[in-house]
């Protein structure tokens, strides 16, 4: 196997034996076969709206839900990889069919690239050898043009995980669903040029603006706009289940079913800012926050008295001591963990209760629900605060965070600012360092939690509103951001700033195995994209600039 799609990536180059995530090579193979499926998908659904036919929903929601699944830490199951192979057929069936019937007399199937004619032979073991022939190293490519096929290819993936939770919500965009399959398409172009493939790795980043958008409506319509909240991370007596993942419907779902039964509901990870919304803090059921991030869950979840409901990226292999309770829902998948659907959840219920819950705990508070609109709301104490000189400089300091060292840069980073400087901060990268009090500023806490990852679009409102009240360029204000990556969603969050322009981000806590040297210098050049350093000498750098 070959993968270097996140931040762990062995030796940063790429795992070869097995995934640093725990992926094993069967498993790497039948995502990457699922990735060539799209590709042809792609090639068909792209051909045929040029010739203006409409696409069905279904191979829209196919492409987004296949390329979700082959996130990182999403699905370990080959037995569900090899269902979504097969639904895959299907769907290349059905674009073909539209692509041959707007094409008319102008068809010629064995003109198509052999992604789109590819269909998966009957045993899961073939499967297997033919996405091993067909991963990332198959293509004699110059290196340059690979290392850009693979940074839209990671664009696509996090772009997908943020469609997936928008249409859950209700919300889709036909122009977001063609731009996939136009990118899928051009990653089986063996004729593409390095320009035209820069170009849509922009585009990527653009889309995913929109994406992000139209899953911040599917979650404000539905939830309300997040207020700031302080939440507890003590227990309370009584059967529990945690909540881990991103998806606020699955949570909701399970805090109506809770309500009357006598469960306390925690939140795990990146489901903290969810005690923010007003939709979802009205239920008594949820109780408070649990645990810290992603990758400290075998640690904290071990022996626990309580259900674990995994809902979309983020799990990791669940140890023997409490494997028995542990479900996954929605995209997720490991290999003998139970599956289910919100028609299931009460079986979570009643194992929460067999296990009889936690003795009262007392914990300490963490505060959450800055959202774009809670921050917009003060937007003149911080405009004051500025014009005055009491606030100096505002850090977005966010992102995924992990188990690679280097990453305390972050937690010293935070600690070391000055006393006049505000930090925005959203996704799990936060868990670092959101327990510190930092104080405020003419009554604004120093540190403002926007949200998950799922919510970048606040911070990129946020900082964009605050251009326009200076009348300057977002890169001309006293800002500074400093991003943590590990997984595709954190590639194409970088894509859709530099999209706009935004100039000078740090990076860590290590650049991305599969930038090339070449492509390096381009964003170097281009962006200014800057290498983590230590906390002293970024700090030193910036105030000094600013």
């Amino acid at each position: 196997m070959f993968c270097n799609q996140c931040e762990q990536a062995a030796g940063g180059k790429g795992c070869s034996n097995s995934g640093v995530c725990g992926k094993v090579p069967e498993v790497s193979f039948l995502q990457d076969l699922i990735i060539y499926q799209l590709k042809g998908i792609g090639h068909l659904a792209n051909e045929a709206r040029k010739n203006k036919a409409e696409i069905d929903r279904s191979i829209n929601r196919f492409t987004v839900d296949a390329l979700f699944t082959t996130v990182t830490n999403v699905n370990f199951d080959p037995e569900r990889l090899e269902k979504i192979i097969r639904e895959g057929e299907v769907i290349r069936k059905k674009a073909l069919d539209i692509y041959a019937s707007s094409a008319k007399a102008a068809f010629k199937e064995q003109s198509l690239p052999k992604e789109a004619k590819y269909t998966p032979p009957e045993t899961l073991g073939e499967m297997e050898e033919d996405g091993q022939e067909n991963g990332i190293l198959s293509e004699n490519e110059n290196e340059d043009i690979r290392s850009v096929k693979q940074l839209l290819t990671y664009g696509l993936k996090g772009m997908a995980a943020y469609a997936n939770h928008a249409y859950i919500l209700g919300k889709e965009d036909e122009g977001v669903y063609a731009f996939f399959h136009k990118a899928l398409a051009a990653l089986a172009n063996k004729d593409a040029k390095l320009e035209e493939l820069v170009a849509l790795n922009m585009e990527c980043g653009q889309t995913n603006i929109k994406v992000m958008e139209l899953l911040d409506a599917g979650h404000t319509e539905m939830f309300g706009h997040p207020v700031p909240t302080v939440v507890s991370t003590g227990v309370k007596e009584g059967p529990a289940i945690i909540v881990s993942g991103h998806d606020l419907v699955d949570l909701e779902e399970l805090l109506k079913l809770t309500e009357k039964a006598g469960v306390n509901v925690y939140t795990h990870g990146e489901m903290l800012p969810a005690h923010g919304y007003p939709g979802l803090k009205k239920y008594k059921s949820l109780a408070g926050h649990f645990g810290t991030a992603w990758q400290n869950q075998q640690k904290e979840f071990d022996n626990i008295p309580a259900a674990i409901l995994f809902t979309t990226n983020c799990i990791q292999k669940p140890r023997t001591s409490y494997v028995d309770r542990v479900y996954t829902t929605g995209l997720v998948a490991y290999p003998e963990v139970k599956h289910v659907k919100h028609t299931d959840f009460k079986l979570l219920i009643n194992k929460a209760k067999e296990l009889k819950g936690f003795k009262e705990t007392a914990g300490k508070t963490l505060t959450t629900g800055f959202g774009r609109n809670a921050v917009l709301s003060v937007a003149d104490k911080v405009i004051a605060g500025v014009k005055s000189g009491a606030i100096k400089h505002f850090f977005l300091v966010g992102g995924c965070d992990g188990t690679k060292p280097g990453r305390n840069y972050y937690t010293e980073f935070v600690e070391k600012t000055p006393k006049d400087t505000i930090i925005l901060t959203l996704a799990c990268g936060k868990f670092r360092f959101n327990y510190m009090d930092l104080g405020d500023i003419g009554g604004i806490p120093r540190l403002l939690d926007v949200g998950q990852c799922n919510d970048a679009y606040s911070a990129v409102k946020i900082a964009l509103a605050l251009a326009d009240v200076f009348k300057t360029d977002v890169n001309s204000l006293p800002l500074s951001l400093i991003l943590s990556w590990y997984e595709q969603k954190a590639v194409v969050i970088l894509l859709s700033l530099l999209s706009i322009g935004i100039k000078g981000i740090r990076l860590g806590p290590s650049l991305p195995a599969f930038i090339s040297p070449n492509i390096l210098t381009f964003l170097v050049k281009n962006f200014d994209i800057k290498p983590i350093k230590t906390a002293d000498e970024d700090l030193k750098d910036i105030l000094k600039t600013a």
